[in-house]
């Protein structure tokens, strides 16, 4: 892609509204923009990021076995009144009646409305167990939305759904969940803190949150320097497991799994006939990932005073080319050839061919974290020789033209 013909529209200065680095550099690099207080849109590097953690999640889904489904958003009221938690989300779910004087929800979460489908479609022991996963939209009608994608009143999620015959069943899927969800926040460059957590409206009888340290996290987590054990806070002085004095750290809540057991298929009759043909509910799992919400977290963890530093799996492109004078036609070929070839070789390529100062392609490559940096200018077409600097660790390499390929194949696959 060549810089002109997207749309990315950086700023200069910190936005006012922006509390959270994230939230900061999402702006000033031109990833999203607010269209009003907890609803944003996606910019082309914003959505290409969106899009790469997608992959990366349904890679990982696919490998447990789960199947990928997506499933409405606007909600029969009567299903959320079953369970009762129509009244335990209460001002938080958006409500609406249709022309027909139907009460309807914007979907807040999907545990009813999946477990309804399986009420439907499921009847027998033979068709257990089940994974089932959807990454949609949901609206929650937050009292006060903050740090821009962090605390969203529109947002994307990944949420799966696991059914059972047992309970033995459902510890294998959670477990496999578990280790899924370490995984795919390994892979979009993210250090998390596991913890049993409170499981709140959802319900179970177990769940693990999977937090990542932020200066202006709402969540505080308890950590051991000694032994890396960490709590959910409700006060500790010593960690339980070798007494030394626990740390505070501020977190951000990038997933939560939980065991919800009999929970909702008791409630809404979601049975399935066992081996002996007795009726029995189905026992659930629940595993959600703040999709858009990673985009920040990652953010808050990869940047530093010049911008941000994307890992290389979710960058929005993993090079950016940077010829220093567009006006210069030897410069220009180039820095076309370089495209060319490299793309060619399936790394995703970004050209910035404007016509600004060098400073000016400096600092936007800075501020938008692309991995890894070509430079061409008139000295490189007169010395033969491209600089390669890498954006994580400002270590810049002087090489020939046919070196270029061999280094970012090498280095591309280190950032």
């Amino acid at each position: 892609m060549f810089w002109s013909k997207a749309f990315i529209p950086t700023l200069k200065e910190i936005p006012k509204e922006a509390e959270s680095k994230s939230h900061q550099l999402l702006l000033r690099a031109g990833f999203i923009r607010m269209l009003m207080a907890g609803a944003y849109t996606y910019l082309p590097l914003g959505l290409r990021v969106l899009e790469r953690i997608q992959v990366i999640i349904r890679q990982e889904m696919n490998a447990c076995g789960a199947s990928e489904l997506l499933l409405p958003a606007l909600h029969p009221l009567e299903l959320w009144q079953k369970t009762g938690r129509d009244k335990d989300l209460g001002e938080v779910m958006l409500r609406l009646k249709d022309r027909r004087g139907r009460e309807i929800a914007l979907g807040p979460t999907h545990e009813e409305i999946i477990t309804d489908l399986v009420k439907n479609n499921i009847s027998s022991y033979r068709q257990l167990p089940l994974i089932l996963y959807q990454i949609q939209t949901k609206f929650r009608d937050e009292i006060r939305p903050r740090f821009g994608l962090i605390r969203a009143c529109e947002f994307i999620m990944k949420d799966a759904y696991s059914f059972d015959q047992d309970e033995a069943g459902l510890d294998k899927n959670y477990q496999l969940m578990y280790e899924a969800y370490k995984r795919i926040f390994s892979r979009c460059g993210l250090e998390t803190l596991i913890t049993e957590a409170d499981s709140g409206v959802m319900g179970g009888k177990l769940s693990h949150e999977f937090m990542v340290s932020a200066l202006l996290g709402e969540d505080v987590v308890l950590c051991c320097p000694k032994c890396n054990l960490a709590l959910a806070f409700k006060e500790e002085n010593s960690c339980p497991k070798c007494q030394a004095k626990m740390d505070k750290v501020n977190t951000i809540e990038v997933g939560h799994i939980f065991k919800l057991g009999l929970k909702y298929s008791q409630a809404m009759q979601a049975n399935f006939a066992d081996v002996t043909g007795a009726l029995r509910p189905v026992v659930m799992g629940c595993y959600g990932i703040g999709v858009s919400r990673l985009i920040s977290a990652v953010i808050e963890q990869n940047n530093d005073a010049d911008g941000m530093i994307w890992p290389r799996e979710i960058a929005p492109f993993q090079i950016i080319i940077l010829p220093l004078d567009v006006t210069n036609h030897a410069v220009m070929q180039e820095a076309q050839d370089f495209y060319k070839q490299i793309s060619s070789a399936g790394f995703s390529v970004l050209l910035d061919d404007r016509d600004e100062r060098a400073g000016v392609k400096f600092k936007d490559a800075d501020l938008t974290g692309i991995p890894l940096s070509i430079i061409i200018g008139k000295k490189s077409i007169e010395e033969k020789k491209i600089e390669l600097r890498v954006r994580k660790s400002r270590e810049t390499l002087l090489l020939s033209k046919d070196e270029v390929l061999k280094s970012i194949t090498q280095l591309a696959f280190k950032v």
